[in-house]
């Protein structure tokens, strides 16, 4: 496909409700932006699948009809829209010194740098991750799974075009070379990364990928609604919706596991092996050892816990007092939505153990969206450890301490098991492949990934899916593979 595009009409071949063919000048920015994030497609989107027809649903509305059309299509023709949820009228910035006043449609110019900066970080993220997955569908364990990644990665790209479309219609020429700059970056480049580390990890097989969609796409959700509470009204709207798409994604990722952990469990049961830590029996079925799964819990909980940030912030307590990025779920929170004479308990080390201590609640917003993310976390946790009770095996996944293999904020320069104890550096260096992934493992992970086209078959190593997609039958051809 040329990156040099007939031209655009822009109410259906980009479904938006933001007035696209009305608006001259920003189509003009979108026609020039446009061939590049094709060339970007299909340089590093998802690798040998371009040419198939692969069941996706699209959104054309946020209206309950447009929004989740399902039907087959070539990625590379994806529609990738622009849509906000709702204005809702007589919107007012919900929290900060500016609590009560109008909700902003166009950005305040002493707040335009801030806000430009959240626009990019974000947008940075959704063609990262496509970036991560490119190779997963050679490997995909079934059509249905492959469906789910290349759904995943598409609507990546169409968050991607959303934080574009406020990036050009709301800051000029900066919001331009911005945009031009989000295709350029890539995911482990050494000398072009992404800006989040998060972002620059490999994301090289299914296991990785179903870690990354529960964990990191979740802290998604909580940036997307903090961001959701903006005084800057586009925005909000924008990752309002967002939103809605995003609870996909972490479906993908807790179901992917939990199908996982059932397969193991199930070839446990029928070898007649009931010791979750004999695990060169365990592999010998070619299934993934439970423990193997805590390590792959540990390494991603603790790399997504890193993207909330320092637990004390100045930057995140000025974007709130500006009224720029709230909390999650603000509206619900009993409070006075200022914080200036408020405290919140964060987690420090202080004399060499673990304390809570009250610090300004403005300084600390990060460490509490970090707190509300953690919680969610532990559901999942004890989602998929029903799994493994129902099985009658003896193991329990955990979450691994806050503190443990931090690379940012309090806990950077310690060392900390998963259990919370603190190490010297030769201890950890001793057990650390007891609590991550070694070589070996993401390895014997490795050969397990062996494709499986055949419609309604699933690879070994893990059960079949039990939601389909648009109540689809069981043997439903999801991706219609050329050649």
């Amino acid at each position: 496909m040329s990156a040099v595009l007939d031209a655009v009409d822009y109410d259906t071949k980009i479904p938006n409700n933001v007035g696209l063919s009305k608006d001259r000048k920003l189509q003009r920015a979108l026609e020039k932006w446009h061939p590049g994030f094709i060339d970007w497609w299909l340089d590093m989107g998802p690798e040998g699948f371009m040419d198939s027809e692969v069941y996706l649903r699209t959104a054309v509305g946020v209206d309950p009809k447009g929004w989740a059309q399902f039907g087959f299509v070539k990625m590379p023709e994806y529609r990738w829209g622009i849509l906000m949820a709702p204005k809702e009228e007589g919107r007012v910035i919900p929290h900060g010194d500016h609590k009560g006043e109008p909700a902003w449609q166009e950005v305040p110019g002493e707040h335009r740098a801030l806000l430009r900066r959240l626009i990019t970080i974000q947008g940075d993220t959704e063609p990262a991750s496509v970036e991560q997955q490119r190779l997963l569908g050679k490997t995909a364990p079934s059509l249905y799974d492959l469906r789910n990644v290349f759904q995943v990665n598409v609507e990546e790209g169409r968050h991607l075009w959303a934080m574009v479309y406020l990036l050009q219609a709301h800051f000029g020429r900066d919001g331009r070379e911005e945009a031009d700059e989000l295709l350029k970056r890539r995911s482990g480049n050494d000398d072009t990364p992404r800006i989040l580390g998060a972002f620059n990890e490999k994301t090289d097989h299914w296991v990785s990928f179903f870690m990354f969609t529960t964990f990191t796409d979740r802290d998604g959700k909580y940036q997307l609604e903090s961001l959701a509470q903006s005084g800057f009204d586009p925005l909000a709207r924008t990752c309002r919706f967002m939103l809605t798409e995003e609870a996909h994604h972490m479906f993908v990722g807790e179901d992917g596991v939990k199908r996982i952990i059932q397969r193991t469990v199930d070839a446990m049961n029928e070898a007649g092996i009931s010791d979750p830590t004999d695990v060169e029996k365990v592999r010998n079925l070619g299934v993934i050892a439970l423990p193997l799964l805590q390590r792959f819990v540990n390494f991603h909980f603790s790399v997504s816990a890193d993207l909330f940030g320092s637990e004390l912030s100045t930057n995140a307590a000025n974007a709130f007092t500006a009224g720029v990025k709230g909390r999650y779920k603000e509206a619900d929170l009993k409070d006075d939505h200022q914080l200036h004479n408020d405290t919140y308990p964060v987690l420090e080390i202080v004399d060499g153990e673990f304390k809570w201590v009250d610090e300004p609640a403005l300084q600390s917003l990060n460490a509490r969206l970090r707190d509300d993310y953690i919680s969610e976390c532990e559901g999942v946790l004890r989602r998929w450890n029903k799994v493994i009770e129902k099985s009658g095996i003896e193991f329990q996944l955990k979450l691994p301490h806050q503190a443990f293999r931090r690379q940012v904020g309090h806990f950077a320069d310690v060392h900390v098991s998963p259990e919370g104890e603190l190490l010297s550096a030769a201890d950890w260096a001793a057990q650390e492949d007891s609590y991550l992934p070694s070589d070996e493992d993401h390895e014997y992970v490795t050969a397990l990934m062996q494709p499986v086209y055949e419609p309604g078959q699933f690879a070994n190593w893990i059960a079949p899916a039990r939601v389909p997609i648009d109540k689809q039958p069981g043997d439903f051809e999801y991706v219609k593979i050329e050649g």
